[in-house]
């Protein structure tokens, strides 16, 4: 492949991932960072999920900085199990407007739609129940098929997935954001795993997960951080916040006595807001590694530590 056939027409992709000088030009995304370790490259054609766009019986990606959504049946970036299903897809009755998250699970794919029009049409239901390797299919949390419960594993851990729910891109990914997390926490004795989602970390680290979704205690870390007072009891505290980033916790933080700080960050711009508001408070960075995680396009997952 000389180069992503959609590329430039549909607007997935900032960067085109085929051609020689990808790295060279999406390296560049993170020039005003202080990396202490060299990007880390994860390979096209691995994602697990993908969020599409439909309306008026067209199913695809949306270009860039438009509202027309061009026609995919296949993407380079994706895993062959979801490729096979995009044809069957993109023939569905789409009567309606709205998006298609689409995951591959331990069992089979799961199908998540959200629109404003409340139902699904009969044959839209006949159509879908036909797809092969479909387990699952909720619009707007509304059960339209199930054959299976959809479930993740999360190091030899398996739970239920629910309709929608975060994961990392990749299990390539997953496990490499893992392995890093367990050795900069070995030596750690009490952990906060905040932003904990399905237990991506929590499991493997036996630790107490907060989350307002997920396995983790039920706690919206925006409006109501774990404080100075909450956290007095840990060593290490885990991040994995939405790209909003984890201001107001990182506040806290500021005024604590956990001694290590493990930041993963889907957005280098508000990972740099919440680095100010940490090292004003004397905390050091001792390591931030970049990971092409989202292969294509302009964003990066930042993997830090920072120590007091």
């Amino acid at each position: 492949m000389k180069t992503c056939p959609f590329f430039g027409v549909c607007g997935g992709c900032i960067y085109d991932f085929t051609v020689p000088d990808y790295r060279e030009k999406k390296i560049q995304e993170l020039k005003n960072l202080p990396l202490t370790d060299k990007p880390i490259w994860i390979s096209p054609g691995t994602r697990r999920r993908a969020d599409f766009a439909f309306t008026d019986d067209v199913f695809g990606f949306f270009q860039h900085k438009s509202k027309k959504i061009v026609p995919i049946t296949n993407c380079p970036l994706l895993l062959p199990e979801i490729n096979k299903i995009l044809p069957k897809l993109a023939k569905l009755p789409w009567k309606a407007s709205g998006a298609c998250l689409v995951t591959l699970c331990d069992n089979g794919i799961d199908i998540s739609i959200t629109s404003a029009v409340p139902y699904f049409p009969k044959e839209f239901k006949s159509a879908v129940d036909k797809i092969e390797n479909v387990i699952k299919v909720t619009w707007n949390n509304q059960t339209v098929i199930q054959k299976e419960i959809p479930t993740i594993t999360f190091d030899k851990k398996t739970i239920s997935f629910p309709a929608g729910a975060f994961l990392q891109p990749t299990i390539t990914s997953e496990k490499l954001l893992r392995d890093l997390v367990i050795n900069a926490a070995t030596k750690s004795q009490h952990i906060a795993d905040l932003f904990c989602g399905l237990g991506t970390f929590t499991f493997s680290l036996n630790t107490e997960g907060f989350d307002i979704n997920g396995i983790g205690k039920k706690r919206d870390l925006f409006k109501n951080p774990l404080t100075n007072k909450n956290l007095e009891k840990y060593d290490c505290v885990i991040m994995d916040p939405p790209r909003a980033g984890a201001l107001e916790q990182c506040k806290e933080l500021a005024k604590s006595t956990v001694s290590r700080i493990i930041y993963i960050s889907c957005n280098p711009l508000t990972w740099q807001r919440d680095a100010k508001v940490l090292e004003k408070a004397n905390y050091k960075l001792i390591n931030l590694t970049p990971i092409d995680q989202f292969v294509g396009s302009i964003h990066w997952e930042l993997f830090s530590i920072f120590d007091l």
